[in-house]
């Protein structure tokens, strides 16, 4: 077993050796315009990879692979050659598992990839339609949101901006329909049978009514607060979408934002947060 872990051992040093070389001769006698560029071009899509896996909520994941690299280093250094043998072991079969993990996440960056519209992964609405849909957008929703603070009427709303909430999306019941103070109001009617639970906003339509948030850990606050806040903040700990709150005792309008719950919201407070997070105005 020690005379083929020395062998897998030495293969992969010189390989790596081999490549330092090949990067040397690259970058001091052949390396040209053209190479810049590729290098460049290379640099922009790993990075924009790396940047929509990240808003996979696979950080986790990328950094114990990380980390499984230093521990693989440390004991090339210092000839352990038992944690070695396992990483080597590890190491084998991890692009296939990485594949087999990321399945969905590969398959939508290459779908965006070939729409041309990587740039414009989860935004709110689609961009060919202009700031005028994302302005009517947000009016519905604050008018919503008004009438159901008025009644008091409990709603929670999770507005999507970068992370993917398809897996907070399949927890509840499709809809996949346009958005309107109405149909957002007849959501959480108390006699709806989708009115329990989280209605998603998910690229300019409402995806999914009746979803199911993670509860937040944290155990602390300054006010008391029921389930709701806490569904909202807890996705906003996991996620960077913007959730809205009515509560059903006091009709107070809150927002959950990066792990941070802010009460007392008017109708025109909320469209303000809501237009300054969700739409990118045109720089000229």
């Amino acid at each position: 077993m020690y005379g083929l872990l020395s062998a897998e051992t030495k293969s992969f040093a010189e390989a790596l050796a081999s490549f330092f070389d090949f990067a040397k001769g690259a970058f001091s006698e052949h390396f040209t315009i053209a190479d810049a560029v590729d290098i460049i071009l290379l640099t922009i899509l790993f990075g924009c990879v790396f940047k929509f896996v990240i808003n996979k909520k696979a950080g986790a994941l990328i950094f114990g692979i990380l980390v499984c690299l230093v521990f693989y280093a440390l004991a090339s250094f210092f000839n352990l050659t038992g944690i070695r043998y396992i990483l080597s072991g590890v190491f084998q079969i991890g692009a296939l598992a990485l594949v087999i993990i990321f399945q969905p996440e590969i398959r939508e960056l290459l779908e965006k990839l070939g729409a041309g519209s990587l740039n414009g992964i989860r935004n709110f609405g689609d961009s060919s339609h202009g700031n005028k849909i994302k302005y009517k957008n947000i009016d519905s929703i604050c008018k919503a949101v008004h009438i159901l603070s008025m009644q008091k009427t409990g709603a929670l709303i999770a507005i999507t901006k970068n992370t993917s909430l398809d897996d907070i999306i399949h927890t509840g019941t499709l809809i996949n329909a346009d958005i309107s103070d109405t149909l957002i109001r007849n959501l959480f009617y108390d006699k709806s049978p989708l009115h329990d639970g989280a209605v998603i906003i998910d690229n300019g339509r409402i995806a999914s009514a009746a979803c199911i948030l993670p509860l937040t850990k944290r155990t602390t606050f300054d006010f008391e607060i029921g389930t709701r806040h806490r569904a909202a903040i807890g996705l906003s700990e996991s996620s960077d979408a913007i959730v809205i709150v009515v509560s059903e005792e006091t009709g107070i309008i809150s927002v959950a934002k990066d792990s941070i719950l802010t009460r007392e919201f008017t109708n025109e407070s909320l469209r303000q947060l809501l237009i300054k997070e969700l739409i990118r105005e045109e720089r000229h």
